[in-house]
């Protein structure tokens, strides 16, 4: 029998696949030194669908329970960890969504990603092509301010103000919403211990150890290359972050005006960030694509290959502008590099970028259950 027919007979929904192999697994427990997703399982008898959701988000698709069950496919119990719950953390992307119709965007995320990547770079530049003379697009500018000499400061900080407050907002909403089912008080997210307890997993990425050998992913061989992949990602963006938060101390603090000499804190941690965002998800794409068909849902590649393209691409452009801003290339690829970034911003809430909020939220859940008694010890 296929996974496909299997889940015919049960019931087609992720939730449900993951409800009956959660009690498979419930009974085993072989797995439960793999990772936070099976200690966790083992304080529960039933499982709800807030239940599934909160597992899955736990989960880091490292693989390691997949080769290591005796129950996997071709075993007629069928049990696939990774992939059905690539399956449910969809499902939570969608359901948590807002504004709610939006959620419909994770079923062809990739063509969304390209579509509204596409419309912001031709937005930008429609508008700067009305707003400034050829004269002033394709002249070569240097000094401070040069850059607002192709896009006003103002109009720069009015668009992605307002684009970032829409994605902060977003997040926000699902996040509450997501929290409020797994019945937890909000205050106790807010809690010293658990919350940096979590933090300390997300920065370290814990849970791509496989139980402390590496990922097997792509493949059943251990390795630590997707966590590094993954730490080049996530330190890369942290880095970009930074060189922002630094410009912008200095635009409105200091009243230096950008952009900054290539010695400078703002460029140089622009930079360290930039390569990370070229290698990092590079590295991402290439395993993902090696991956093995089993550990992934194949309906997601393209919100995945969307997310991790757009990182690149950000970078790509940003050093390509670090190159030319002198040039009379200036302009052009500051309106390309800043389309980009703004189409970047816009799919955050709808691409793959949520599962970093939805798995930090599942971990201080799990540091917060781990200091509770386990009502279910007598089972175990």
């Amino acid at each position: 029998m296929s996974v496909t027919e299997h889940k015919v007979v049960v019931g087609a929904t992720p939730h449900a696949e993951g409800d009956r192999i959660m009690q498979i697994c419930n009974a085993c427990r072989y797995c439960e030194g793999f990772c936070a997703v099976f200690p966790s399982m083992a304080r529960r008898l039933t499982f709800s669908e807030a239940d599934i959701s909160y597992l899955a988000n736990l989960c880091h698709n490292c693989g390691a329970c997949y080769y290591a069950c005796q129950y996997a496919p071709p075993h007629e119990f069928l049990v696939n960890v990774p992939r059905t719950f690539a399956e449910v953390r969809k499902e939570t992307y969608k359901n948590y969504a807002w504004p709610k119709p939006m959620g419909a965007l994770y079923d062809r995320n990739g063509l969304a990603t390209a579509l509204v990547t596409t419309l912001a770079v031709c937005a930008f530049l429609v508008g700067v092509f009305q707003m400034v003379s050829p004269a002033m697009l394709w002249g070569a500018h240097s000094g401070p301010g040069s850059f607002y000499k192709v896009i006003p400061h103002n109009t720069m900080v009015g668009i992605f103000g307002a684009a970032m407050a829409f994605v902060i907002l977003a997040f926000v909403m699902g996040f509450r919403q997501f929290w409020a089912d797994m019945e937890e008080k909000m205050g106790d997210f807010a809690s010293p211990s658990t919350f940096w307890e979590a933090m300390w997993n997300v920065l370290t990425l814990k849970y791509l150890d496989g139980g402390g050998e590496g990922c097997t992913y792509p493949d059943e061989k251990p390795s630590f290359t997707r966590r590094t992949f993954h730490h080049l990602t996530f330190y890369g963006f942290m880095l970009c972050f930074a060189a922002t938060t630094v410009g912008t101390f200095k635009h409105y603090i200091l009243g230096w005006i950008a952009p900054y000499s290539l010695g400078s804190l703002t460029v140089v941690l622009g930079t360290l960030g930039g390569i990370g965002l070229l290698i990092g998800p590079a590295g991402l794409l290439w395993l993902k694509h090696k991956a093995d068909p089993m550990l992934k849902d194949a309906k997601q590649r393209g919100m995945d290959d969307g997310f991790l393209a757009l990182l690149f691409l950000t970078s790509l452009t940003g050093f390509l502008l670090l190159f030319v801003r002198e040039t009379s290339w200036m302009g052009l690829t500051l309106t390309i590099h800043l389309g980009v970034v703004l189409g970047l911003f816009l799919m955050l809430p709808y691409g793959k970028f949520v599962h970093a909020i939805y798995r930090f939220a599942a971990l201080v859940r799990y540091a917060l259950e781990r200091r509770r008694p386990n009502t279910n010890a007598s089972f175990e």
